[in-house]
């Protein structure tokens, strides 16, 4: 068990306000707080010029473990959520095998015991052939459904097949929100393009609002909880403003479709400015934030899912999609929060309290006695360089290289223990498994 740690005077953030207090921790939970006699711990942390914030949830990472781990790990994943002030964090189910079983997702998490210095918890992944797995596996985050392109046997682009796994279950529904018909005819269009530009026009804004609307309106027929992930368009903000009361429906952003925009960082980092979907203009970027601070979208995520430099060497049409991102979005939301585009309240709401409530996470989120001691201390004066090759992700790079940033985690506490501290990874420290309510 963990030693009872004081946390003195920290300026404590919740989406209500700031308390500045003391915080007790025994036995992996949140003891006491208020004013504490430092007699009752055995480690006393000042935190005097820091602010306390619950430990951040990403609900959606790509760790590639098992079967593509040259890309990345639960081992080093984890990590760089730890150094992300990230606590918690749900994985995908694009894995090499597939996580489309129960005999699939016990091994995960049985890997991720062992693996893992930050809580865990997975999707399951769709198929059109596995309704009963997707409605009989246990304690997982929800069913993950790719509805564009993707690769190995994880599209279910079938508006009946679509419809029958709505129709089937109360489990939450995750989509991957793009049109496939759309994008293959894109990708006929610009099959001969070397422009990594052309990548947005490849997966265009009409793919997510077409594949969004649809799978809004199966949420609406059935009353199905639906999440929306990493949306990326104007239009499905306009869409889901008017739609999403009308069932159980939240969606997300990922900072990188708020920060960068086209045409510009595909010019300055071809490959690497490749996701999907894609990033879009600043029109896009502009109207994905005031979603986010209207509440429109609901929370942060980071959709990381890191390549090698080796494979992002590779040009157009054959290099791979995707970004890593779970080290940096805190920062990039406390330096947010610094320039005075948003409240530190926002951005707790939007990366601790908002995944825990719409994903039914116990004892999570909040810094409240009897709750998980899952916290970060953050000092929001500290300035830094994000730096390729200074990085814990195993790819060690990041689209925000050379980016400097206000704000940033300096401790990060997983059950009551210390897990990253001045600068370093305890890896002695293991993650629990998230419980689902």
């Amino acid at each position: 068990m963990p030693v009872p740690i004081l946390i003195k005077n920290a300026r404590c953030v919740s989406s209500q306000g700031i308390v500045q207090q003391d915080v007790l921790l025994v036995d992996g939970k949140i003891s006491k707080t208020g004013q504490i006699d430092a007699r009752q711990a055995d480690q006393i942390i000042d935190a005097s010029h820091l602010y306390l914030l619950p430990g951040a949830l990403d609900p959606q990472v790509h760790f590639r473990d098992p079967g593509l781990t040259w890309k990345e790990d639960l081992r080093t994943g984890s990590m760089a959520a730890a150094a992300g002030g990230v606590t918690s964090f749900f994985d995908m189910p694009n894995t090499k095998p597939s996580t489309i079983t129960i005999e699939a997702m016990q091994d995960r998490k049985q890997n991720a015991s062992e693996k893992c210095v930050v809580n865990y918890n997975f999707f399951i992944g769709a198929t059109s052939e596995n309704i009963d797995v997707l409605n009989n596996v246990k304690n997982v985050a929800g069913i993950k459904i790719f509805m564009g392109s993707s690769t190995g046997d994880l599209l279910v682009s079938d508006p009946r097949e679509l419809e029958e796994i709505f129709a089937n279950g109360s489990r939450l529904i995750a989509v991957h929100a793009e049109d496939d018909d759309i994008i293959n005819a894109a990708k006929e269009i610009y099959k001969n393009s070397t422009d990594f530009n052309d990548h947005q026009f490849v997966r265009p804004p009409e793919a997510a609002l077409k594949a969004t609307t649809l799978a809004v309106e199966l949420s609406i027929k059935y009353q199905r909880r639906l999440h929306i992930l990493h949306l990326t368009t104007q239009d499905e903000v306009r869409y889901l403003e008017i739609q999403k009361s009308k069932a159980p429906i939240s969606a997300e952003v990922c900072p990188q479709h708020i920060l960068l925009s086209a045409p510009f960082i595909y010019e300055k980092l071809g490959a690497y400015a490749q996701m999907n979907p894609p990033i879009r203009d600043m029109q896009h970027g502009e109207a994905l934030w005031q979603g986010l601070v209207d509440g429109v979208i609901d929370c942060i995520a980071t959709d990381h899912a890191p390549h090698t430099h080796e494979e992002k060497a590779n040009p157009f049409g054959k290099a791979p999609a995707g970004m890593p991102g779970v080290e940096t979005s805190l920062p990039l939301m406390l330096d947010r929060a610094n320039r005075g585009m948003c409240k530190l309240e926002d951005v707790v709401k939007w990366m601790c309290e908002k995944p825990v409530e719409l994903y039914k996470v116990k004892n999570k989120g909040h810094i409240l006695e009897g709750y998980d001691a899952d916290l970060v201390l953050v000092d929001m004066q500290q300035q830094k360089t994000i730096e390729n090759g200074k990085l814990f992700t195993k790819v060690n790079w990041s689209p925000y290289d050379g980016w400097k940033t206000t704000g940033w985690p300096v401790t990060t506490i997983v059950n009551g223990h210390i897990v990253f501290q001045d600068g370093g990874i305890d890896e002695g420290v293991k993650g629990q498994e998230i419980l689902i309510a």
